[in-house]
């Protein structure tokens, strides 16, 4: 008796659920918000990948709005999280508002580039920690590369944070090894009933992701938890009830 022929979907499934290096299903972050982990190949943030994040602008909103995307991300994932910083910036609060406790964030210093990498390079390879974050101003693409090799196999987000140089310029313009790659800027907060603004707002573009289209959407800011939300004029219910229940990582 001849063996059924797979159908093409049975043979997409085979392909999704076995990668060529023969581990099972890669490990994902879903953001918890169906029309955005609709639009992600991978059905949220791959954790064993590079994703690079930058401001659409220059100026401290979209920076700061770039940043504490990351945070929200690193907030969710599942360990101690290694931030490489250039600069002592970063402010504490801040990111504990978007749901990333002081006390899981180990801090280092780096000179220059260069050892940011190397300093991200060697968090990823220690498969000890949840999250791996770095902030750069130039990166090559071989560098990328070899930040993307170090993560995969392991359950550690790597997060590059790509700030424009002196000289100017969009920071995702280089080409990079990231699975992903997003813009982030601030928008208008949408009115409310009293006095004061609303729940800060980001214009999220997703530019390239590696299975996928490119897209865009508008978010709330990442709650005391790290997850986004639809506004609530995109949602026919409060914006409140659209942040899904947090789903484990791994």
């Amino acid at each position: 008796m001849s063996t059924p022929t797979p159908t093409l979907a049975e043979l997409r499934e085979t392909l999704r659920t076995i990668e060529g290096d023969g581990h099972r299903r890669r490990p994902v972050l879903p953001f918890g918000i169906g029309t955005l982990d609709t639009r992600l190949g991978d059905g949220g943030l791959r954790l064993d990948a590079l994703h690079e994040v930058a401001g659409e602008g220059a100026g401290w909103g979209d920076d700061a709005a770039a940043t504490l995307f990351i945070a929200g991300v690193a907030a969710r994932a599942w360990g101690p999280v290694l931030w490489v910083v250039r600069t002592r910036d970063l402010f504490a609060p801040g990111l504990y508002q978007a749901g990333l406790e002081p006390s899981r964030v180990l801090y280092a210093e780096a000179r220059d580039d260069m050892e940011v990498l190397a300093l991200m390079e060697e968090g990823l390879r220690h498969r000890g920690l949840g999250a791996v974050i770095g902030e750069v101003r130039r990166v090559a693409m071989a560098s990328t590369r070899r930040l993307q090799l170090a993560a995969e196999g392991g359950r550690t987000v790597a997060l590059l944070l790509k700030r424009p140089g002196r000289e100017g310029g969009d920071p995702l313009a280089v080409p990079s090894a990231a699975v992903t790659r997003w813009r982030v800027s601030s928008a208008p907060s949408l009115p409310v009933p009293w006095d004061g603004l609303g729940p800060a707002r980001w214009r999220l573009q997703c530019v390239r992701q590696r299975g996928g289209d490119p897209f865009e959407l508008h978010v709330e800011a990442p709650d005391e938890t790290g997850r986004l939300a639809l506004p609530a004029a995109l949602v026919d219910r409060p914006a409140a009830s659209d942040r899904a229940p947090l789903r484990a990582a791994g």
